[in-house]
């Protein structure tokens, strides 16, 4: 009788199992929409120029939030002087700072009670293919600013860019020459791309090419039409699955061996509904990232051409913090690490941290060893107030808007 009893019990725990298989595949497979559980905390848009808005992320309501770890951290009572401003790259979506409510870096920085906006670039459109680094880095994000700024009624911001957001954002520092930037953060933002990675193998191939081109030929990049440069979002996914193709696969197989453990679907069709789902390069943006800072290195150097201005990193006295994934690809530890030599800031600091190019940000380990760092590093340069009350400052009115 207990052989049976125990035969009894292992058919009907297969049974649950087969069950929730069964139901998670076909949620998986026809209500992915279910399983997506990005963007949730709350935000209002006090901003917009072109295809960008800007959102602000208003106090949380909750007295504590879910990390990833499984704990509880409590809200903050008290606010940040200092708001932070967070620059995403372009194709990546704003959705990774968002990714799910354990794993929320707005979630996160707004329960350590820092005041927190976000610059959304949208999804360009064919009308905005000639759009390049001066429409993001001067243009949208100069708009961005003045309208958090007349928004926070502050002047002072930190900035907080990932990948080509940081670059965005030190750009801008370098052009602008904008004193009330207090603090900047960048998180596996490439200013040398020579040294290693994807981006170094890629541009040394065309070193060669583009001399030959330059010496012997009229032809040049920047007098073709950017509608036909312009890189469709599947593209850019495709691109950076391929930058770890076992990685890939083995995502797909964890999913088929953990079917029934609805968390991890949860986690895993979230993850790849942000990984699937890029927008487009403009084609404005593939011209002046394929010759200045790609072919030409010109970041390394500390000065890029922005219209008919230049950004020089030697104007950038700001407060720095850099961030590089240890296994990063794309962007090398050292990549990262050349902007400390070509800024004027007295107090910067280097961080190499586990993780590739995206996991840096959204990894396990992103939350205790980037955005608990960041957080704090921050604290000391930020001011604090009670929460709910304004510190009064000049403000700032909105620069003119990008179509």
């Amino acid at each position: 009788m207990k052989h049976m009893n125990r035969a009894i019990d292992r058919a009907l725990q297969a049974n649950r199992v087969a069950a929730r298989v069964a139901n998670n595949a076909f949620d998986r497979m026809f209500r992915p929409g279910a399983l997506i559980r990005s963007n949730q905390t709350p935000f209002e848009e006090i901003g917009a120029s072109g295809p960008m808005r800007v959102r602000y992320y208003p106090p949380l309501a909750e007295s504590s939030i879910p990390l990833s770890d499984g704990q509880q951290m409590p809200v903050a009572p008290i606010e940040h002087a200092v708001p932070i401003v967070i620059v995403p790259p372009l194709a990546a979506t704003s959705l990774i700072f968002d990714l799910m409510p354990e794993r929320s870096l707005v979630r996160y920085l707004r329960a350590c009670g820092y005041r927190v906006y976000l610059v959304d670039w949208g999804s360009p459109e064919r009308r905005h293919t000639h759009f390049g680094i001066k429409h993001y880095a001067e243009e949208m994000l100069g708009h961005a600013l003045g309208c958090v700024r007349a928004h926070a009624n502050t002047r002072p911001v930190s900035l907080l860019g990932w990948c080509m957001g940081g670059l965005f954002a030190l750009i801008y520092a370098g052009l602008s020459h904008d004193r009330d930037i207090q603090n900047l953060i960048t998180i596996a933002s490439p200013i040398d791309y020579r040294q290693g990675g994807i981006a170094a193998r890629i541009t040394r191939a065309m070193e060669l090419p583009a001399y030959l081109i330059r010496k012997y030929t009229s032809f040049r990049v920047h007098n073709v039409d950017p509608a036909y440069l312009q890189v469709p979002g599947w593209v850019n996914a495709l691109a950076f699955k391929l930058t770890n193709p076992v990685g890939s696969l083995t995502a797909y197989w964890d999913l088929f061996a953990r079917l029934a453990d609805r968390e991890f679907l949860v986690s895993h069709t979230t993850t790849s509904h942000f990984l699937e789902n890029m927008e487009d390069y403009p084609g404005g943006i593939v011209q002046d990232f394929i010759v200045k800072v790609g072919v030409d290195n010109d970041l390394s150097r500390g000065r890029i051409e922005v219209g008919d201005r230049v950004s020089q990193f030697d104007r950038i006295e700001c407060s720095l913090l850099v961030f590089a994934g240890e296994a990063d690809a794309i962007v090398t530890p050292q990549s990262a690490q050349t902007i400390l030599n070509l800024v004027q800031s007295p107090d910067k600091e280097f961080v190499i941290a586990p993780g590739g190019h995206a996991g840096v940000v959204m990894g396990n380990k992103a939350q205790s060893a980037v955005w608990a760092v960041l957080a704090q590093w921050l604290e000391t340069r930020s001011g604090s107030q009670q929460a709910g009350v304004t510190t009064a400052e000049t403000t700032a009115a909105p620069s003119t808007a990008t179509t």
